[in-house]
């Protein structure tokens, strides 16, 4: 008797998250996610026809999240707006490793996957929309130096991201520590 189906898409596309993060693209494929999930290997098919559906819905979903938390930001304060951005990448800090491999994804054979990647690619654009308004407008209300130039800003400011929390602080913590620390540098 085969297993029964017992996870969910929520769970197929967080496994494949975490799978593609750890084997990178190449490495994954659909036995590994089998291994990993507590069901059938033929109830992936009934969620996506293939690898490249299954990896660029799980893109899609992590940067979808990510626009909606950064949508919500109120732009009022853009010092305080660029903080609240910090803490939505921080806590989906894989995003860009994630997204790496979207050029990978051959769409030849999948509408849904080429949909998926349209919606990434447009996403994208939208939050280096924010990102770009928020750093000028902060610039211009004086709220970050004006002897650095905007893209040293905007590198270091991405680059905290990827600070590892070797502290275990939790998320909002973290992210606020990180932005103090690129707001005001480590000079005492």
């Amino acid at each position: 008797m085969g297993r029964k189906r017992s996870f969910t898409e929520t769970e197929l596309l967080d496994m494949t998250k975490k799978l593609v993060l750890e084997h990178g693209y190449d490495g994954f494929h659909l036995k590994l996610l089998s291994q990993h999930l507590s069901g059938a290997r033929s109830t992936i098919y009934q969620y996506y026809s293939n690898k490249e559906e299954i990896v660029a819905a799980c893109m899609k979903r992590v940067i979808a999240a990510v626009l909606e938390n950064s949508s919500g930001i109120d732009e009022t304060d853009p010092m305080n707006a660029l903080e609240q951005l910090l803490l939505v990448y921080v806590e989906e800090s894989t995003l860009h490793q994630l997204l790496g491999d979207a050029g990978k994804i051959n769409t030849t054979n999948s509408s849904a996957a080429a949909r998926d990647l349209e919606f990434i690619e447009e996403a994208h654009i939208t939050l280096k929309i924010q990102l770009s308004r928020l750093f000028e407008r902060a610039q211009q209300d004086k709220g970050l130096r004006q002897d650095i130039p905007l893209p040293v800003l905007v590198g270091v400011f991405f680059n905290l991201i990827n600070t590892p929390n070797m502290l275990n602080i939790p998320m909002p913590g973290w992210g606020k520590l990180l932005f103090q620390m690129w707001i005001g540098g480590a000079k005492s």
